[in-house]
């Protein structure tokens, strides 16, 4: 664990910031992310986004990185990621204006 810590005091251990966001439907989104906390792994379950009062509940099903599938995402890295769960639709690529939403959460147990 790093040691992060949110507010209301839930630790946090998996951070990606999204960059782009496809929905693919209401409980499934396709998104090309940045890890800034991790290494973020496959099961990593994401309830909260930086700096808003909404929540959500997605799990991290798919990884790919350059075209390849892989268990773990590192710190700088960018990855194609797959996210399920509720709230899908609470997420925004980054724009000029909003800048880059990012997620957080925790990684599944060893």
């Amino acid at each position: 664990m790093t040691g992060h810590l949110a507010p209301g005091g839930h630790p946090v251990e998996a951070e990606l910031q999204i960059d782009s966001v496809t929905v693919v439907h209401p409980a499934e989104a396709v998104a090309t992310v940045r890890c800034l906390l991790g290494p973020v792994r496959l099961g990593a379950r994401f309830d909260r986004i930086r700096d808003s009062t909404e929540t959500i509940d997605l799990e991290l099903t798919r990884i790919l990185y350059y075209h390849r599938p892989v268990d773990e995402l590192y710190p700088v890295h960018t990855a194609l990621v797959t996210l399920r769960g509720a709230g899908v639709r609470l997420l925004a690529s980054a724009d000029l204006n909003s800048g880059w939403q990012a997620i957080a959460g925790a990684n599944p147990p060893p």
